[in-house]
């Protein structure tokens, strides 16, 4: 590990004033739990670090507003998870913070930084032996020709096809949530289905994010179907392990017929992955195991699996259609 500079700004404009100030060789520590092990591998090497971990401002975490969710880029994910209001009214949000990672590192990860972790790739992360886009650009895909049990089936290129490995934005996918930025240009909102992007001949250009901008919230609209949702995640050990398939879904029945469906994607895509062809199917339908797992099966018709993956197919499929079931019980229908 190198040398490098650490700054500590006193407000989130300093901060992003530091950001500018430092150039591309610069990164944030907020939980310091992703950059901390990049630059363990050799994969980040910062010339300039900025700690903002004890920025107040942006630790903010309002689950009663009448109109949206409030979480501060800063807010940790354990108290997020352990939100009573978070946990009645949309359980999917919970869920996804508290199947993330351990209890150790949620007591520690904050919810800005957890967006933008970066892949799990064994090739991403392998170092210089092993050819990767994402981490040298231009240098080729060593999963493309390896093992790509882990590969995404939605959403991959010819360059990469690294599965982003987050539970919290899959979650955030089926609420239309939105991400408010601070750059030296003033404040702006993005849509989190627009933060990330999909590799195309560029992966290493991972976020639609200004190299100076600074996540400072994520707002959450309400939803009736908040209640009737859950984080369905599908992992090779119950704990501490990353999700080979999940689904974020939540539903609104009237008379037993789906009124409002929200299907989002993880473990199975480049980016946070919505599919309004399963909520498609959906709509309109009782919410039966038949239509669930044709929900399922819609959310997967364009999947283009490899060697090794083939058999994330029909698992995300059935991950899709197994939380579907969980939102009607939730539903009390």
């Amino acid at each position: 590990m190198r040398s490098f500079t650490y700054l500590r700004p006193a407000t989130p404009a300093e901060a992003v004033e530091a950001i500018a100030d430092g150039g591309p060789g610069t990164r944030l520590l907020s939980g310091g739990t992703t950059l901390h092990d990049l630059m363990k591998l050799g994969v980040e090497a910062p010339l300039t670090i900025i700690d903002i971990t004890h920025l107040d401002a942006l630790a903010q975490l309002d689950t009663s507003g009448p109109e949206e969710l409030v979480f501060g880029a800063l807010a940790r994910m354990s108290d997020a998870a352990a939100d009573r209001r978070l946990q009645q009214d949309y359980p999917a949000l919970s869920e996804a913070l508290s199947k993330a990672a351990s209890q150790q590192l949620r007591n520690m990860a904050r919810l800005g930084g957890n967006l933008l972790q970066r892949t799990r790739c064994a090739y991403f992360r392998g170092g210089d032996a092993f050819p990767c886009n994402k981490r040298a650009p231009g240098s080729g895909c060593a999963a493309r020709d390896g093992v790509d049990r882990g590969n995404a089936l939605l959403g991959a290129s010819d360059a990469c096809a690294a599965v982003y490995p987050g539970d919290w934005a899959v979650a955030l996918a089926a609420f239309d949530a939105v991400v408010d930025t601070l750059s030296p240009r003033g404040e702006r909102s993005i849509p989190l289905l627009d933060l990330h992007r999909e590799p195309g001949s560029t992966p290493d250009v991972e976020t639609t994010l200004a190299p100076d901008e600074l996540i400072v919230r994520i707002r959450v609209p309400r939803t009736q179907a908040g209640r009737a949702s859950t984080y369905h995640k599908i992992r090779d050990r119950e704990s501490y392990a990353f999700a080979l398939t999940s689904a974020a879904v939540a539903v609104r029945l009237s008379a037993g017929v789906v009124a409002e469906a929200r299907v989002a994607l993880g473990g199975v895509a480049t980016r946070p992955w919505r599919s309004p062809e399963a909520e498609d199917v959906l709509l309109g339908q009782p919410l039966t195991e038949d239509v669930a797992q044709r929900a399922g099966q819609a959310a997967f018709a364009a999947a283009t699996p490899g060697t090794h993956n083939t058999f994330k197919v029909e698992l995300g499929a059935r991950t899709v259609a197994d939380a579907l079931m969980i939102a009607r019980q939730r539903a009390g229908e």
